[in-house]
């Protein structure tokens, strides 16, 4: 079973340490930004199951943050806020936030009500007729039947290379580091080198090639990880 994610966004490090220490402690990856700007940038280069973020945060304020994430995200998110004006509370809710917690708080209701997100977001995916072939130019990748047909000939892919295309395939145009990557596919208690994704690329990319695609789906961006590109599609 694959971990949750989850983006914890705060000025102050004391909150941020001890929002880490109550969701490692129910299972979950968490990583943290400091500031609105710092959380942006992540979201670009990782993909999250959850963002927790305080409101109020110097330059750029959980507000602003909201909003920009909503134009392209739908990620669960949890606000965080000393305030308790109700005008407040429905100002962050009309601009995306999901729920919103009011500090100071306990842990128990901050694990319930990230549970309470993570089963609301869900049951709506479940809802939604969902299409698990994702078609590219030359290219068919149906994830309920784990094949990948190229110019309509079906190619042998190992499984781990199939989780791996998919994956990438899915987050069309967002690059994941090789740490990211082996967290998400290899699991979290796997101790070996992250490098095992780079040969798995490779795999992917010569088969790819043999197949006659006629481009390259996976982009190497140096000094960060991968992501997938389909033709036609801006870098």
């Amino acid at each position: 079973m694959s971990k949750i994610h989850v983006l914890v966004v705060d000025d102050e490090w004391n909150m941020r340490n001890l929002l880490r220490l109550y969701l490692v402690k129910e299972g979950f990856v968490v990583k943290e930004a400091s500031t609105g700007y710092e959380a942006l940038s992540i979201l670009k280069q990782h993909s999250f199951d959850l963002l927790i973020l305080d409101v109020m945060m110097p330059g750029m304020d959980g507000w602003q943050v909201c909003k920009t994430v909503r134009e392209t995200e739908v990620i669960p998110i949890l606000m965080l806020t000393a305030r308790t004006e109700t005008k407040d509370k429905v100002h962050g809710l009309g601009i995306g936030a999901d729920d919103y917690l009011t500090k100071p708080f306990e842990p128990e209701e901050l694990v319930a009500r990230v549970f309470s997100l993570l089963r609301r977001s869900m049951i709506n995916q479940a809802q939604k007729p969902q299409d698990t072939t994702l078609v590219f130019n030359n290219l068919k990748i149906n994830a309920d039947a784990r094949e990948v047909y190229i110019r309509e000939k079906r190619i042998d892919f190992t499984p781990k290379e199939f989780d791996l295309l998919h994956f990438l395939a899915e987050h069309s145009q967002r690059t994941f580091s090789r740490d990211d990557l082996v967290e998400r596919l290899w699991g979290y208690e796997y101790t070996g080198d992250a490098r095992v994704v780079d040969t798995h690329v490779k795999n992917i990319r010569e088969k790819m090639n043999r197949a006659g695609l006629g481009y390259e789906t996976i982009h190497t961006v140096w000094g960060v990880g991968y992501k997938f590109i389909a033709q036609g599609e801006e870098r």
